[in-house]
């Protein structure tokens, strides 16, 4: 990995691999849904389709036929905390990629007419995801856990506040966020000592100082919220307070995450799935802020399994709070943590992903041995103490059904050990 600051401050962190013919190269603007306001969420989403219609060079045919025509990908995602624009393309053609996402970056017209486009776009967007009710609950539960904060915002926004945006909010959003604090440029591939002056040569004349910040860290709610809605199922996420990305706990949490559920062979899919087929999709996942992390299992099931289906996820989760691990499964949870990150490097893009999203975040990088002996570090101490702290409260309780009745007379409180 190599760090470098362009005179303007600006970050480049890149990894050459000369034994890849492929580059991915991406864009990282630590901005995202929880920046936004009450009156302007979705407005970082907004901006990332807006880049994608074009500039004076380069109209939006342009951009899909550019990385058509060398057979290359160019997209982009907003998150909670960051947005990214990336490509991925052979070697010979990363000039060219960076030319035309540095001009959508810095150049795109933000045309009215395409605005009102793209405005129903979204808006298309929101009402498919409407109609998604396993994808609904997961922004229920946001808001269950953080009740008010930004993180509990949606990243697609509001209907209302979609419709309310012009080319100038955007642009002034732009000036406040899109900043050479709040950028960094990450490559991995086949890269050599040019990269620097191919950045500068793009990236060189980048001014934005931009307004400086700071994020309230968010209280964790635990309230309960339904959705109701016709569907064959009942969605249901429980959630409780994880480990943020500077906590210490954060791989002990991963660890405990996968064994919960976090694939196959974990308790949660074995009991509810394999052994008595009360799901087709159950599974949990942890997901990591700055200054704070949510600890979410998702079950889907029909409304008259659902008392049982809650009963055992319950009762798998009593179990592990009571015993904690054994010496073999904290092994076995280790070597599959190992193994699926090492896989997870396998390709320039997860490896330019990482190198972004770790120094615009974190501000730092650790090498695979590093992580590797963060992983096998972990003691069935930090696990019981891990315990101990996510369930000292009661879950955040979220379901999109038919009918509440099923979570009515559900213990959010039934892991609380009394003090």
């Amino acid at each position: 990995m190599i760090k470098q600051t362009l005179s303007n401050g600006l970050r480049i962190i890149s990894e050459p691999i000369p034994t890849y013919r492929s580059v991915s190269f991406g864009i990282w603007i630590k901005t995202g849904s929880r920046n936004e306001g009450p009156a302007n969420n979705g407005i970082s989403h907004f901006i990332e389709h807006m880049l994608f219609k074009g500039t004076d060079r380069y109209s939006a045919q342009d951009i899909a036929e550019i990385f058509d025509g060398i057979g290359g990908n160019v997209n982009a995602f907003t998150a909670k905390e960051y947005t990214c624009y990336y490509a991925k393309v052979l070697d010979t053609h990363l000039p060219l990629a960076v030319d035309v996402l540095s001009d959508m970056f810095f150049n795109s017209k933000m045309d009215e007419a395409e605005l009102d486009k793209e405005r129903n776009v979204i808006l298309e967007e929101i009402s498919m995801y409407d109609d998604t009710p396993d994808d609904l609950v997961h922004d229920l539960i946001a808001k269950a856990a953080y009740s008010d904060h930004p993180l509990a915002y949606t990243i697609l926004g509001t209907e209302a506040n979609l419709r309310a945006m012009r080319p100038e909010t955007l642009r002034h959003y732009m000036q406040d966020r899109y900043s050479i604090p709040n950028t960094v440029i990450s490559l991995a591939g086949n890269i050599d000592e040019g990269i620097y002056d191919l950045m500068d040569r793009h990236f060189g004349s980048f001014r934005n100082m931009g307004a400086s910040s700071k994020l309230a860290a968010p209280v964790f709610g635990g309230n309960v919220l339904f959705h109701e809605k016709k569907t064959e199922q009942n969605h249901i996420c429980l959630s409780l307070p994880g480990c943020s990305l500077h906590d210490p706990m954060l791989y002990p949490m991963i660890l405990l995450n996968n064994l919960i559920g976090g694939g196959m062979s974990s308790y949660l899919f074995q009991e509810i799935r394999e052994k008595r087929g009360l799901a087709y999709s159950v599974y949990s996942y942890h997901t990591a802020h700055a200054d704070s992390g949510e600890f979410t299992i998702y079950m889907g099931t029909a409304p008259k399994q659902t008392d049982e289906v809650l009963k055992v996820t319950m009762d798998v989760l009593q179990d592990i709070a009571g015993r904690g691990l054994t010496e073999e499964e904290l092994r076995k949870g280790k070597e599959q943590l190992k193994g699926s990150f090492i896989l997870s490097l396998e390709s320039t893009s997860s490896r330019m992903n990482r190198l972004g999203k770790n120094e615009l975040m974190l501000g730092a990088h650790h090498s695979l041995d590093e992580i590797l002996n963060m992983i096998d570090s972990v003691t069935q101490d930090d696990i019981r103490a891990l315990i101990n702290r996510l369930f000292a409260q009661p879950f955040a309780l979220a379901m999109v059904g038919k009918s509440d009745k099923a979570i009515q007379t559900f213990r959010r409180d039934s892991l609380v050990i009394p003090s």
